[in-house]
């Protein structure tokens, strides 16, 4: 197996905790949860589904589509000003507190570090900020650079072209299991990161390491090398 060069990072439910839009919800809505893991889930299939059919949007515009499906299925009807203020928390979510740590370790042990997401520049631009990852990664690399949503090959193409990688010299690291499987699918090493909140997706095959914690994960790339 070639030696790791390059970690790259998936961003939501990665790096930032998206459950914590349930707390936007809150004080619009009577029940937050459904409402919120049905937004998660519409807004990740319409990505899927616009690969297919050649529908690119921005990830953005896919996230308020996939709320006012929530919210209407849900029976819930908001001005647009309070949806709006609801989309905007996925500029300032909190972030899950190995992340530091974890990429100061990664880039310490000498593997350069970057996030790849299905988020646009915009988006990504505030992940940095909140996270406080600028010092530790090379850059971010957004799904609209190539106008493809993951687990399609070509944004794990693109990321490798970007940072400059050989495609099977990148650990990708993600909480998302079709995100692992689209990472190993175009060459790289996937790493699943076990959040604990649902069981590994076994249908297509096991990640190649599996973490629960981004501390952990150097000494798995290391191993593996």
């Amino acid at each position: 197996m070639t030696s790791v060069e390059t970690v790259t990072f998936d961003s939501y439910s990665t790096l930032l905790d998206v459950d914590a839009v349930e707390a936007a919800l809150e004080d619009a809505v009577e029940n937050p949860r459904p409402i919120s893991q049905h937004w998660r889930s519409r807004s990740l299939m319409y990505t899927m589904v616009a690969n297919e059919i050649d529908a690119y949007d921005t990830f953005y515009a896919f996230n308020r589509a996939a709320l006012e499906h929530a919210l209407e299925t849900h029976g819930v009807d908001l001005p647009e000003s309070e949806r709006e203020e609801i989309l905007a928390t996925y500029h300032d979510l909190r972030v899950f507190d190995d992340v530091q740590d974890g990429m100061a370790a990664l880039t310490d042990a000498g593997y350069d570090v970057y996030v790849v997401s299905n988020g646009n520049p915009e988006m990504l631009a505030s992940l940095v900020e909140t996270a406080g990852i600028d010092e530790y990664i090379g850059d971010t690399i957004s799904a609209d650079e190539v106008e493809t949503y993951k687990p399609n090959a070509e944004i794990y193409r693109h990321a490798a072209a970007r940072t400059g990688t050989p495609i099977d010299a990148i650990a990708h690291v993600s909480a998302g299991f079709f995100d692992v499987l689209g990472a190993q699918h175009a060459g790289m090493t996937g790493v699943w990161l076990d959040r604990g909140k649902v069981p590994w997706d076994g249908f297509a095959g096991d990640p190649d390491a599996t973490v629960s914690d981004i501390r952990d994960v150097t000494d798995v790339i290391q191993k593996r090398d």
